[in-house]
């Protein structure tokens, strides 16, 4: 079987098992649109075994995940995911890259780039197939969610670390990215740094607390208590003097 053919076959499985009633409960969390066919994780880890327990291997899974990321229903992305996530034991520095073909080509809400990067990028950095220099280009792509996924996939990697330093000054020029995506995702990469090493944060948020989107400096403060916070509200302009 070749990947257009199991493609095929993915996609024929999720129309027969639509479920409408899914799709609606699901779209409240979807701000941008979710065209989805109503599947549970269920039926699509189950699915994914038995492709795996049928013999597919890494190199069909890879030509197959490339079909399926270019489709906008979002099932068949999260197969793509699936099925990669599967062969995490098959993971080279070249893996690193289909990923990076995905953003490309597909990978349009938040949901999916939340998933690749907790459970495909996290995984590359901590096996060491790939430095965190690989996401340079990333902070500055066009796709909004692959630049979301640079702050998210070093979050574990950042607190096994123990040194934020290093993290906020390859992740300081993304601080004024305008895309809400991007904000959040900053925003809670720095709430965890500072729950590591407070004081280089803290020092990290004063150098931006006056320039620094709304949503960052709320995100990256949110677990402070009311003191902590006040250190980090934006100064305000001095009232012009009358002639």
């Amino acid at each position: 079987m070749g990947p257009a053919e199991l493609a095929a076959e993915i996609k024929a499985y999720c129309e027969e098992n639509a479920n409408p009633t899914v799709v609606e409960k699901y779209a409240q969390h979807f701000k941008g649109g979710y065209d989805a066919y109503g599947l549970s994780l269920e039926q699509l880890e189950d699915i994914v075994m038995q492709i795996i327990d049928e013999g597919a291997g890494y190199k069909l899974i890879k030509q197959t995940c490339r079909v399926l990321v270019r489709s906008k229903k979002y099932e068949e992305t999260s197969f793509a995911i699936l099925l990669t996530k599967a062969f995490e034991k098959d993971f080279t520095a070249k893996s690193f890259d289909e990923i990076e073909f995905w953003f490309m080509f597909g990978i349009r809400n938040w949901a999916h780039t939340d998933v690749i990067s907790a459970e495909l990028i996290f995984p590359m950095l901590k096996l060491g197939l790939i430095p965190m220099s690989r996401m340079e280009e990333w902070k500055s792509a066009s796709n909004k969610f692959q630049r979301r996924a640079v702050p998210l996939s070093l979050i574990k990697q950042m607190k096994a670390d123990k040194d934020v330093k290093p993290y906020l000054e390859f992740l300081e020029p993304m601080m004024m990215d305008k895309a809400k995506e991007v904000q959040e995702a900053m925003g809670w990469f720095l709430r965890e740094a500072w729950k590591t090493s407070k004081p280089a944060v803290e020092e990290f948020l004063l150098k931006w607390k006056d320039e620094a989107p709304k949503q960052i400096m709320e995100l990256a403060t949110e677990k402070m208590n009311a003191s902590e916070k006040s250190v980090f509200k934006k100064t305000k302009p001095k009232a012009k003097e009358q002639e």
